[in-house]
Order: structure tokens, then sequence, then C-alpha cells
């Protein structure tokens, strides 16, 4: 028992133990395919909610919304609101890292 714990204690201490100063940092690379050029999928439509999950499924993570109809209200339900246009359009290519800019209305207006 006192050999696991001295043994724990020991990792303990080595994984806390600084970095050596002469090398440099690890760097977080971003995940896997995120700078890769993907087709943006035509959401158009769609209940506001659903487009974002079919926005995150084809790997876009950037993500914007406006109120298509310019009264600056706030989609506080998304499944209240439906994407009538979006930035950039369907079958675009460009980097899962760009901005897609979904414009919505709500279901009841006109």
């Amino acid at each position: 028992m006192r050999r696991t714990l001295a043994a724990l204690a020991a990792i303990a201490l080595t994984a806390c133990a600084p970095a050596d100063p002469a090398s440099p940092p690890a760097s977080v690379a971003p995940p896997s395919g995120s700078a890769d050029a993907l087709p943006v999928p035509d959401v158009v439509g769609m209940e506001h909610q659903r487009a974002q999950d079919t926005l995150q499924a084809a790997g876009f993570f950037h993500l914007a919304e406006e109120d298509a109809t310019g009264q600056g209200r706030l989609l506080v339900s998304d499944r209240n609101w439906v994407v009538v246009s979006q930035d950039p359009p369907a079958g675009a290519v460009v980097p899962a890292s760009d901005r897609i800019l979904l414009r919505s209305k709500k279901k009841t207006d006109p």
C-alpha cells in the first residue's frame, strides 16, 4: 500500500513539475479539419435551430444570426424562427472557420 501511494505521489509531482524553460511551449492544435474548405449546406426555409444543427453537423461552428425584418430582435427561442437567407450562400465552398450568417424571421411574421 505504501509503495502504491509513494508511486502515485511521484507521478503527481512529476506531472506538476515546471516545464523546461529552454523548450518551446506546446501549442494547441485546432480540431482536425477545421481549416478545410467545405460546401455550405442550404438551410434557407429551415427552423433556425435545425439550420444551426445542420451547419454544425457539416463542420461549421462560427455561426451568427440576425433578425431579417430589421427590427433588431434577439433570437431567444430558435425554434420560433425560420431562416430566410444565409451568407455565404448554399453551395459556396469556404473554410470551416468562416462565419456563417443566418438571417431569420419569426414564424408569425408576415
